[in-house]
């Protein structure tokens, strides 16, 4: 989406006015294009659709990403490419410009539900699961949401109990992406030892997963609810290096970062639709481009975006650093998701009642952004968190 030589409409691409490419090497920019090739011909001609009819073909779209190493390409060994932060996130962008449900799908294969069993699990898990899972030949979901906690998971119900030398799980999971497409689910449970992540292969007994229909939001992903009841899993089936919170915590930071950079994805297509609309409606004899009011709205939608887009580099090469923060992850995502739901916004009233119909992206990106306003931490909580940083004073507990 960066490169201005593949759009055209407009005399001057927004990321040029920040030099945004002069900042990435040459692998960075290769694998960009890379995943906006894959984007071009397998999601693009097809996504409308998808989102219509609240379908998606997941696992074909796996075995595809799969085909082009972005599925826990950011991950050393195991079948994965072993890249860098920032080509991980110019791989969301592309693909969260796309659309959000296929960024969240590579997002919750590749930062929750490989990086948990690569960062927490056992060797054998770790060779069993994440060749498959890197070729899109396996899913992964992580199941952390709960109906009833999801910005407090410290809150959780679903238990896990011993019985014997086995585990036996007990709850249900909600809000779950790839749930139902899953073969494994990552499910975090309370235990007399703290919580404690397991590993549910599809088909154990008593584990099963219900999509959630009349979605607004997120309509080209599948989302779900996981049900355990009575679940009786092997004791190696536990993840034998987290415990507590910050066991799936680490793994949301991972996603978080990538959203930092999807959520550009979404505001940058946008900009592009209307950037070309404006240059082509005619209004009153000129182009709506020529208006005042409407280079108001695209001066500053572009310079929002230059800056969100500056932000996600720096804190891709903080992460590269080994330096980042939670905190600052949560600045990015909390600044990022923001102000892409604004320029969504913004691009649907240019478009006028055009805007609405999904012969163009922009209410798409927008509604979708609605959830990713909300997931991987609200921004109520992300607000609250540079709140702790700024003050010491925790206002959530």
């Amino acid at each position: 989406m960066l490169d201005p030589k593949y759009r055209k409409g407009f005399a001057v691409h927004p990321s040029t006015l920040f030099a945004i490419d002069g900042l990435l090497t040459d692998e960075e920019r290769d694998i960009r294009k890379a995943v906006r090739q894959v984007c071009d011909k397998e999601i693009r001609p097809h996504i409308a659709e998808w989102f219509d009819t609240g379908e998606l073909p997941a696992r074909e779209l796996a075995r595809t990403l799969g085909s082009v190493g972005v599925l826990g390409m950011h991950l050393d060994g195991y079948g994965c490419a072993g890249l860098g932060a920032v080509s991980y996130g110019l791989a969301c962008l592309e693909l969260e410009a796309a659309d959000s449900g296929l960024r969240s799908l590579v997002s919750v294969q590749g930062s929750l539900a490989m990086y948990a069993i690569w960062k927490y699990g056992s060797e054998e898990h770790k060779r069993e699961w994440l060749p498959p899972m890197a070729a899109g030949e396996r899913i992964g979901c992580f199941g952390l949401t709960e109906p009833d906690f999801g910005s407090d998971p410290g809150g959780m119900r679903t238990t896990a109990r011993r019985d014997g030398s086995d585990w036996v799980l007990n709850g249900a999971k909600m809000w779950i992406t790839n749930g139902s497409v899953s073969d494994v689910a990552v499910v975090w449970a309370r235990t007399d030892d703290g919580v404690r992540g397991f590993l549910v292969p599809a088909g154990t007994p008593g584990f099963t997963a219900h999509d959630l229909k009349r979605k607004v939001s997120l309509r080209a992903s599948v989302t779900s609810e996981l049900v355990l009841d009575d679940v009786r899993l092997p004791a190696d089936a536990m993840l034998p290096g987290a415990r507590g919170l910050s066991g799936p915590l680490g793994c949301l930071n991972e996603a978080r970062y990538g959203i930092v950079f999807g959520a550009m994805g979404a505001a940058l297509d946008c900009l592009e639709t209307a950037l070309d609309y404006a240059g082509s409606r005619e209004v009153f004899a000129r182009p709506l481009a020529s208006y005042q009011l409407t280079q108001e709205k695209l001066a500053d939608m572009t310079l929002e975006l230059g800056k969100g887009l500056l932000l996600a580099l720096h804190l891709g090469r903080l992460k590269e650093a080994g330096a980042i923060t939670p905190e600052q992850i949560s600045a990015g995502k909390l600044n990022n998701v923001r102000e892409a739901l604004d320029i969504a916004r913004t691009c649907r009233t240019i478009l006028g009642a055009s805007g609405i119909t999904l012969e163009y992206p922009v209410i798409r990106h927008a509604v979708n952004l609605e959830s990713v306003l909300t997931y991987e931490g609200t921004s109520e909580i992300h607000t609250l968190v540079l709140g702790k940083a700024l003050t010491g004073l925790p206002a959530f507990h």
